[in-house]
């Protein structure tokens, strides 16, 4: 049978772009349908408009700290919107430069939702194409949970929530991941009063608990409400208020509600039992190759339910593609760790298991902690709050890594590295680091490993005995 493309991506989100633009450099004629704007919701309304957000917020809130020491002459900057400089932002990445990316690829924009006619066809709008193989790259929505009276409130979520026209004067904000805790910060450094609550135990969840209590504390000084381990059971609309209810009697108003508790899959306009593509309520069934119950037919990034992140999705649509292409390779995303970091300041960082996990595998491990404020550069640089916490054995062996402070979504890249390679951290304590880096705090790490090795009576033994005989 002769098709129209050879391959098909439904979804230009960091999935679909990985797919569509390695597809054509690989000489395959492509198609790329997106039914609303490329970039997919992380170009648009999650990571790149959020840490804008964040920076626009920050200069505010670094102005503020000046003028309170006097080292400033002059009002605060008034930021009343900065969401119209947030939108011109975009604008400029979508049609200056992601648009150039897709020189080579066949782009079908805003003409609705891609459907499956069968396994080998999709229709959108009103026309039908075929192709060899598709891929599904339809990304994730934000999850409404089961509260009582929610339904009824005008909430906001990263979908909208940069379509405010001013800041409001206080925020509500339901969860307590990365989305609830960055938005916190932001909104609170531009002059809203914000509330975290959540049912987890501490903020990030899928993280550190003693980095999410550091950031807590952090939170709590600069005016954030955090309330942690708290059921939700009623929200209610009173006057120009939202009072959220939870069940030990707290009752917390404000003018906005964020609801930033995760995400789902939508799938029902894709019409998969159209191909016989199997799926369930929290995803699409994918198998090591990332093809779906149809071998022709991928699922990449968050619609297969793996790790929810745009950098994962972006290497998942990598792998795809090269599987696709290459009858003997097999690229598991298993294989490969993924390293993660929340944008509030200071950074939250990990990769590799938490030490819950590791207990949890019943792993012989040693915990290593250098701490930001025991480290000059960090003093010198006001920047002391954070530390690096690596989960290593006796043997060098990193399991894990958590780290809290300036400059960790950068330093987390070299952890998740030494994992990925096996390296271990004698490696780590040999290689020079850039002084006075952050950065070098990761050395630092390596070498209280090793002093505690020196420590040993029978180490101190050897090395004089050694020492002398030299």
């Amino acid at each position: 049978m002769k098709y129209d493309f050879d391959l098909i991506c439904i979804g230009l989100g960091p999935a679909g772009m990985a797919v569509s633009i390695m597809g054509t450099e690989m000489g395959l004629k492509v198609c790329a349908i997106e039914k609303d704007k490329i970039g997919g919701e992380c170009m648009n309304v999650g990571c790149i408009p959020s840490k804008s957000l964040l920076r626009i917020s920050k200069f505010r809130h670094s102005s503020s700290k000046l003028k309170e020491m006097d080292l400033m002459n002059g009002e605060i900057p008034n930021i009343k919107s900065p969401f119209s400089k947030i939108a011109d932002y975009l604008d400029y990445i979508s049609n200056k430069k992601t648009l150039k990316m897709f020189k080579k690829v066949d782009l079908i924009m805003g003409e609705g939702s891609a459907s499956f006619v069968d396994s080998h066809t999709i229709k959108v709008g009103e026309r039908s194409i075929t192709a060899q193989r598709i891929f599904i790259a339809t990304g994730t929505e934000p999850m409404v949970p089961p509260i009582d009276g929610l339904s009824n409130i005008d909430i906001l979520t990263n979908k909208n929530i940069f379509d405010l026209t001013e800041i409001p004067k206080s925020m509500t904000i339901i969860g307590g991941g990365a989305i609830g805790c960055e938005m916190a910060q932001a909104f609170t450094r531009l002059g809203t009063k914000c509330i975290i609550v959540h049912m987890d135990d501490f903020l990030i969840p899928l993280g550190d608990k003693e980095a999410g209590d550091l950031l807590e504390d952090v939170f709590k000084k600069e005016g954030i409400e955090v309330y942690n381990s708290k059921k939700i059971i009623n929200v209610k609309k009173e006057g120009n208020e939202i009072c959220l209810y939870t069940e030990d009697g707290i009752c917390l108003k404000s003018e906005k509600m964020l609801l930033a508790a995760g995400r789902k899959v939508d799938l029902d306009a894709l019409k998969l039992n159209n191909a016989g593509v199997k799926y369930n309520k929290r995803a699409i069934e994918v198998d090591a190759k990332y093809r779906t119950s149809v071998k022709h037919i991928y699922a990449v990034g968050d619609c297969n339910g793996g790790v929810m992140l745009s950098h994962a999705a972006m290497h998942q649509g990598m792998f795809a593609i090269m599987n696709a292409v290459s009858p003997f390779a097999l690229f598991q995303y298993k294989n490969y760790v993924i390293p993660w970091t929340v944008f509030t300041e200071p950074q939250v960082s990990s990769v590799g298991m938490t030490e819950e996990e590791i207990k949890g595998k019943g792993i012989n491990y040693e915990t290593h902690i250098a701490k930001y404020e025991d480290y000059g550069a960090a003093i010198a640089e006001n920047v002391g709050v954070g530390f690096v916490k690596v989960f290593t054995n006796s043997f060098g062996k990193v399991f894990g890594v958590s780290i809290i402070g300036d400059g960790s979504g950068e330093m987390i890249n070299e952890w998740a590295l030494i994992i990925q390679k096996k390296i271990r951290l004698h490696s780590i304590l040999f290689l020079a680091h850039s002084f006075p880096t952050m950065g070098f705090l990761s050395k630092r790490v390596a070498e209280m490993w090793m002093m505690k090795k020196m420590n040993s009576f029978l180490m101190q033994k050897l090395c004089r005995f050694f020492y002398r005989k030299v």
